[in-house]
């Protein structure tokens, strides 16, 4: 998690980077932009930090995507190129790509793909982060946008905290030059007992397509549960499961061929009593591991996802409600992968609205959002993307969606 940093007020950073006030334990986004070779640190909508960036040169490109930190080192030195130096480096994948300070930080992409910040502020924003923090790497500058959604969660089922054990949290642009009293009652030793709560960690949740493998999986569950012998669930359609298809197509009256054609998984979940087939799935990590998966429904599936980026922050003690801030990153997908996923309808990520469109395609069972509501926690996220778990999602890391863009540094 990212959390905000108190600065003395009389810390000033060079004239290439700025940092505003800000209280404490609020997550932060952490935004680059390739086209404006900048970084921009937001609490929610607002601006905490600002600094001039240097990305990756021609051939060795900084990766587009939604990344966080996985590691922090104050001292580290680069393992491919030469020793060299990498003071307060950030690791957002394990393949090489970080965020670290160097003397040397021009106007224009110049480092080996990662992106290079002035010493000086390398060494705030060091002070600021936590593992877990979001880093938004784009071509052009985002912006987090306040979004409210019926589909995205809230917590559920926590008692609101007493006012007299609640922190007020100031604005950005406050700051505190003396002491304010309170009036208050205060708690017992006994109540305040009973209004403590552990902060637990946040999750990060990622909705894709469902892939062809666990599509399989649930046919054949299926299959077995209405008595046609598809074998062991595993994803693999060998001669049991092609066998049991064609038992089944041939009861159902259907064409038989053996094939799990969209008509037949139809007439399958129908069958099964299980309603609409799920095409999308639901996962959920939380402290960079796997806490459970569960499938989604995608309205519209021709219709591409996009790439959307929401934080979840701003809990209130007395409502235990917070709010969500959405970002959509450009991402273009390749031809095989359209016609792997059936999309024929490109999304239009500066489009009004974008974000809730795409929300308003996804249903999920009420059981699922009960357990998410439950779990959430001040700086959980939620990604939703056509892209799916790529090579950089793995052991140790949150969902990593590395984006395709434009051809350029």
């Amino acid at each position: 998690m990212v959390l905000r940093f108190t600065f003395g007020l009389g810390f000033a950073l060079a004239l290439s980077a700025s940092v505003a006030f800000a209280s404490e334990q609020a997550p932060l986004q952490i935004v680059v932009s390739r086209d404006q070779q900048s970084l921009v640190v937001y609490d929610g909508n607002t601006v905490v930090a600002t600094s001039n960036v240097s990305t990756g040169k021609a051939g060795h490109s900084t990766p587009t995507g939604i990344f966080s930190i996985l590691e922090k080192r104050r001292f580290h030195k680069s393992n491919i190129y030469s020793n060299a130096p990498m003071p307060f480096m950030q690791r957002l994948t394990w393949s090489g790509i970080a965020l670290h300070g160097s003397n040397h930080v021009p106007s224009y992409p110049a480092s080996h793909g990662c992106v290079r910040l002035p010493d000086a502020f390398a060494k705030q924003l060091f002070k600021m982060t936590g593992r877990g923090a979001h880093v938004l790497i784009s071509d052009r500058q985002l912006t987090p946008v306040a979004i409210s959604d019926p589909f995205l969660f809230q917590p559920k089922g926590k008692e609101p905290e007493l006012l007299s054990d609640a922190t007020l949290r100031p604005s950005v642009s406050q700051v505190q030059t003396q002491s304010v009293e309170v009036a208050t009652i205060e708690p017992t030793p006994e109540k305040q007992a009973a209004v403590e709560t552990k902060r637990e960690p946040p999750i990060r949740m990622l909705i894709t397509h469902r892939g062809p493998r666990e599509i399989t999986m649930d046919m054949q569950t299926l299959l077995n549960e209405l008595g046609y012998a598809a074998g062991l669930a595993d994803g693999y359609t060998g001669v049991q499961t092609t066998d049991a298809i064609k038992a089944f197509q041939a009861a159902e009256k259907l064409t038989v061929d053996g094939k799990p054609t969209a008509a037949f998984i139809d007439a399958l979940y129908a069958k099964a009593g299980k309603g609409k087939p799920p095409n999308g799935q639901l996962l959920v990590r939380r402290d960079f591991e796997p806490l459970f998966e569960t499938p989604v429904v995608i309205d519209k599936p021709e219709i591409a996802l996009g790439t959307h980026f929401f934080q979840f922050q701003n809990v209130s003690a007395a409502t235990g409600k917070g709010e969500w801030f959405a970002m959509t990153l450009d991402n273009t997908l390749s031809g095989p992968m359209k016609k792997r996923l059936g999309i024929t309808i490109e999304e239009d990520p500066t489009a009004f609205n974008a974000a809730e469109r795409t929300l308003d395609r996804i249903t999920m069972p009420d059981e699922t959002r009960q357990r998410i509501e439950e779990l959430l926690a001040e700086g959980s996220s939620l990604t939703v993307s056509d892209m799916g778990l790529g090579q950089e999602t793995g052991a140790g890391t949150d969902f990593v969606t590395v984006t395709r863009t434009r051809s350029k540094l």
